[in-house]
């Protein structure tokens, strides 16, 4: 049962956990883009090999190193967020639908928790540990 004394810690444990999904899906996410882009992580394909940065998987890079780093930030977490969602779901459709029909045996889960992290981004903003929130409180005085 809550009462008015459990209130606040509910209210400072979904803060910090909000803050920690969305600066931890955002790192994770990033790595997905450097990889592709930078080559680092064992790169494509080998040590240090990159996607051509005009192809299919060099906007995944962009878009996963890039939009990532926007997410960690907590910086137009709502359009980012919708469009790494977007990102999320088509790598599903283009790259995992065609090996099986669950999620395990044809290895899109991760894409598929992406795409829900990401939702629940768009859906709840970039929370009060964020760039955002921290200009909110700040013209908010």
């Amino acid at each position: 049962m809550e009462t008015t004394t459990t209130r606040p810690m509910m209210d400072t444990a979904a803060s910090v956990t909000h803050a920690v999904l969305r600066i931890g899906a955002g790192l994770l996410f990033m790595q997905h883009g450097a990889q592709k882009l930078l080559g680092w992580f064992g790169g494509m394909g080998g040590p240090g090999q990159t996607v051509e940065l005009m192809s299919r998987s060099g906007l995944a890079g962009v878009l996963e190193l890039f939009g990532g780093a926007l997410i960690v930030l907590g910086v137009l977490t709502l359009p980012v967020a919708v469009i790494l969602v977007l990102e999320m779901l088509a790598a599903y459709v283009l790259a995992h639908v065609g090996r099986g029909l669950a999620p395990i045996e044809n290895g899109g889960e991760l894409a598929l928790l992406y795409a829900l992290i990401f939702a629940f981004l768009a859906a709840n903003g970039p929370g009060r540990w964020s760039v955002h929130g921290w200009l909110a409180r700040r013209r908010a005085g």
